[in-house]
């Protein structure tokens, strides 16, 4: 079945901090899972991240709030099975479109937690990108796109409003990113940053035109909004 696609002129996030029950219960299990988990990936990083709560879709606006957590505790919030159902992780994917109208997804690197799979540019939300009391969601697309792809603000130009994917515990929310460059342009270029980078969170770059360029490597959420945008 798939997930909702949900079109939106604007989010309104905040930043709200509030204690997570699911960490402090679970604490001694969470660490863990991180320790084991750390043991086979050497990059492997626990640092903050933000977590969606409190949050609404209304007359195509999304409002919510957003607490910080560790890293540890929202990735076996993820492996355990999404346990606590009142949160979200909420998250900013660069929909990067070439001039040709095709689009331009990573494959992420065999250290990253998702190796393997296939993605627009994105992370989840850090304390990097709270301004004042605001969470900028835009901000935080620019931010990965530029860590994973070399590309800037000054490269792309980015549409209004989103697309929002609801799957579930995730809350995908994809920014429509254009750039003046051809696909195979955008991917040589991709790749020259990679290459000047000693670890580089891609393993490779991927144009997709069509229904046949999906493959089982994309999350459903990236497929659904591709069939979406395909219509």
């Amino acid at each position: 079945m798939p997930f909702p696609v949900v079109r939106l002129a604007r989010a309104e996030l905040r930043f709200a901090p509030r204690p997570w029950a699911f960490a402090q219960t679970r604490r001694a299990e969470i660490d863990a899972h991180f320790t084991v988990l750390s043991r086979g990936n050497p990059h492997a990083f626990n640092g903050r991240v933000l977590m969606l709560h409190d949050f609404a879709i209304d007359d195509g606006v999304l409002r919510g709030a957003y607490f910080e957590t560790d890293f540890a505790s929202f990735i076996a919030w993820r492996d355990f099975g999404w346990p606590d159902a009142s949160v979200r992780n909420c998250f900013g994917q660069a929909a990067l479109r070439a001039a040709d109208g095709a689009f331009v997804l990573g494959v992420m690197g065999a250290h990253t937690m998702n190796a393997g799979r296939i993605y627009f540019p994105s992370g989840t939300p850090d304390p990097k990108d709270v301004v004042g009391e605001r969470v900028d969601l835009d901000g935080s697309v620019l931010r990965e796109l530029t860590e994973e792809t070399g590309l800037t603000a000054a490269d792309v130009s980015l549409g209004a409003g989103w697309h929002a994917v609801l799957a579930g515990p995730r809350l995908a929310m994809l920014k429509p990113v254009h750039s003046p460059l051809t696909a195979a342009e955008l991917r040589a270029r991709i790749l020259a940053h990679m290459a000047s980078e000693a670890h580089p969170e891609l393993a490779d770059v991927r144009i997709v035109r069509a229904v046949s360029d999906l493959d089982d490597m994309m999350p459903e959420f990236i497929q659904d909004y591709l069939l979406e945008m395909w219509k």
